[in-house]
């Protein structure tokens, strides 16, 4: 029987998993521990997700005002990208990859868009999520009640106070005990289960199940068990990020929506906060020195903090063979990596861990029942994550640098997107393409990228909409948004003194 589980590794993963299977194990008997070094910090880099971390954290039972409060949380709308186009062709430009399906009052105005001609900026045509965030509003007002939206919404929040805030919900709510221990060795039994943790004191705990948290190190799923990792460095080029925290001004205005600027080996993120900016600079080593990559984060800093050095983080991008192999699974940075683009690190991480927790084994019997359905499922959301980030870059007009050309060639690409790619020239994407329940990035999460980089069909199989009037009505619902809904900073001090509506 599988009564004790040890959770290997502090940081935003591990305590997401201690979460979800505190929750879901809270009656059965299982003791939860989670088991951190004192000596090893977090990354800590992913201060961004998606509008899923909200069904999360409410399944969790958690105060969304108290989250808010507690991890200088703000209010994510999009990804606004920048320059990911040819600025010959199109001058400065950006689009938005918005939260809100682009429908309006139940109509798609996609087909009218492209009747039209597709002459205006896709998500600002059919979404009225577009005008909010170019207004720096928030997508809800002090009466909506927690984790309601009348827009569709993420987080941006403080990476460390987000983990704190976990554990502290798992240990008081979930009863899942918190160890500091450097674990240095692990013993196994004749048919190669985890059967004992070795501490740095050569003490032999005992576990019957091990969720590895470990980060990149892969300690456990990769040293220990010797499962391999599939390299993804030669489709998906960057592999370094350097990042700083940057102070703002009480009264700064809060974008809400994450900043994705691209550059000429790469991109910059830019994510505020409620009293600083986290600021990353995401590029190829092979196409830029770090040197050159130090100039180029502080003059887009406008080099006011040449006093601040940047963190390196060299970047591991691919996953595990298998993400469970025997009682061990890996979750977060252990399992797998990609740059965070489309905050794709902590959504995986929350995926796998809740899967884990619904199917969670109760004897070694079970294990083999459903290890190979998980590594299916898992590996089918990373080969599609991998193709949603790669179609960023492959289909960009960009031919300004090496970094840029080189992410054209279809060499690169898995058969499944170029295919995709193919078919999107002539015919629009449609729900069909994105069958699978594990599909994280839908048929809207793909219209905002394509048609946001005028990937569009050539051969339109639309005839004109007539949909003028929902566009009209459309255009009344953004500018009665623009009067009701207040500041992103405001609502923020609001929630703070406040707190939100629990119904």
């Amino acid at each position: 029987m599988i009564k004790k589980i040890a959770i290997v590794g502090g940081g935003t993963a591990g305590w997401l998993a201690a979460n979800h299977l505190g929750h879901a194990l809270l009656q059965s008997g299982i003791e939860i521990t989670l088991i951190e070094s004192p000596n090893i910090a977090s990354i800590g880099v992913g201060e961004g997700t998606v509008p899923s971390m909200r069904y999360s954290l409410q399944k969790f039972g958690i105060s969304e005002s108290d989250f808010i409060n507690e991890c200088d949380v703000t209010f994510k709308q999009s990804i606004k990208f920048v320059n990911w186009l040819d600025k010959h062709k199109h001058g400065a430009n950006f689009y938005h990859h918005l939260f809100d399906h682009p429908h309006i009052f139940g109509e798609d105005l996609t087909q009218q868009w492209l009747a039209d001609g597709h002459g205006n900026d896709y998500a600002d045509f059919v979404s009225k999520q577009h005008a909010c965030c170019e207004n720096n509003l928030a997508p809800k007002t002090i009466a909506t009640p927690q984790y309601a939206g009348i827009n569709g919404y993420a987080y941006h929040f403080d990476a460390k106070k987000f983990a704190a805030f976990l554990g502290s919900h798992a240990t008081q709510h979930f009863a899942v005990k918190h160890l500091f221990a450097e674990i240095k060795d692990v013993s196994c039994d004749e048919q190669g289960f985890i059967t004992h943790l070795i501490d740095s004191d050569g003490n032999a705990l005992e576990f019957d199940f091990i969720i590895d948290c470990s980060g990149f190190s892969a300690a456990f799923i990769g040293q220990k068990l010797g499962v391999g990792f599939v390299d993804k460095s030669a489709s998906l080029l960057t592999d370094t990020a350097i990042t700083l925290q940057v102070p703002t001004q009480s009264d700064d205005e809060i974008p809400p929506y994450t900043i994705a600027t691209a550059h000429q080996a790469g991109w910059i993120w830019d994510i505020a906060l409620t009293e600083r900016r986290g600021v990353g600079f995401v590029y190829s080593s092979k196409y830029m020195s770090d040197e050159q990559a130090h100039a180029k984060l502080h003059h887009y800093l406008g080099n006011k903090f040449e006093h601040l050095t940047p963190r390196k983080i060299p970047m591991k991008v691919g996953h595990r063979e298998k993400m469970w192999h025997k009682n061990c699974v890996a979750i977060g940075l252990s399992q797998g990596f990609v740059e965070p683009l489309e905050a794709t690190a902590i959504l995986i991480a929350d995926f796998s861990a809740g899967l884990l927790a619904k199917r969670f084994p109760r004897t070694r019997e079970d294990i083999n029942l459903v290890a190979d359905e998980y590594n299916q499922q898992v590996n089918y959301v990373w080969q599609q994550t991998f193709d949603f980030i790669k179609m960023h870059y492959c289909i960009s007009d960009r031919t300004d640098s090496a970094f840029w050309r080189d992410n054209k060639k279809t060499d690169q690409l898995s058969e499944k997107l170029k295919n995709n790619l193919a078919r999107w020239q002539r015919f629009s994407p449609v729900r069909e393409d994105f069958a699978s329940k594990f599909d994280l990035f839908d048929l809207e999460n793909y219209l905002y990228v394509l048609f946001g980089m005028h990937y569009v069909p050539a051969k339109q199989q639309t005839k004109q909409s007539d949909n003028q009037q929902v566009a009209k009505l459309k255009q009344q619902r953004v500018n009665q948004l623009l009067s009701e809904l207040p500041k992103h900073r405001e609502l923020l001090d609001k929630i703070k003194k406040f707190g939100l509506q629990k119904y």
